[in-house]
């Protein structure tokens, strides 16, 4: 009995010592859901929900494990109403198994390798003299720069996507949340 009171002692004290480092962790707010930045890019992303199209295409594409990974990674996560905006039946006819690999492409068309937060991104911008040019994991390139201070983003397609939130921490990298789907050639 003694042993079950002490082992339930070190539980609550667990749990207490859980919750209070996690308030005192600067959170974003994305999707009606806390960011965490002690959490990986895919810990947070599933409680987001205006992500729910975005992750069901990653674990589609069984990118889950990589973006569990150590890092780090820079990905601009377009909202479900971003991928709403492609022409109907997009979405259906990627998830499909037989299409993985073009989803997988899509996908990795939106990480870049290494931590870009916002001041990164807008000093290689201003170093760029208006323009920096990103290179994704899967290979091609976007197209960073600003309108105000407003971040965009231009695909290889030439198509625009607006960062609406910027700067949301993850453990192994950082999320910028987009409006638009950007598709590489």
């Amino acid at each position: 009995m003694k042993a079950l009171k002490s082992l339930l002692t070190l539980a609550l004290s667990a749990t207490v010592i859980t919750a209070a480092v996690a308030q005192k962790e600067a959170t974003k707010m994305v999707g009606g859901a806390a960011m965490y930045p002690s959490k990986n890019i895919v810990a947070n992303a599933v409680n987001s929900a205006d992500h729910t199209t975005l992750v069901a295409a990653v674990k589609a594409a069984g990118l889950v494990e990589t973006l569990q990974s150590a890092g780090p990674f820079t990905v601009f996560a377009p909202t479900n109403a971003a991928f709403d905006k492609l022409p109907a039946g997009t979405v259906a006819t990627l998830l499909k198994p037989e299409n993985k690999g073009t989803l997988t492409a899509v996908l990795t068309y939106h990480v870049v390798a290494g931590k870009y937060d916002a001041k990164s991104i807008l000093k290689l911008i201003k170093d760029g003299k208006g323009k920096a040019t990103l290179k994704t994991v899967q290979g091609g390139t976007l197209t960073a720069t600003t309108d105000g201070k407003t971040v965009m983003l231009q695909d290889e397609k030439g198509g625009m996507s607006t960062v609406t939130i910027a700067d949301v921490f993850q453990s192994n990298g950082v999320i910028h949340v987009i409006d638009s789907v950007v598709l590489p050639k």
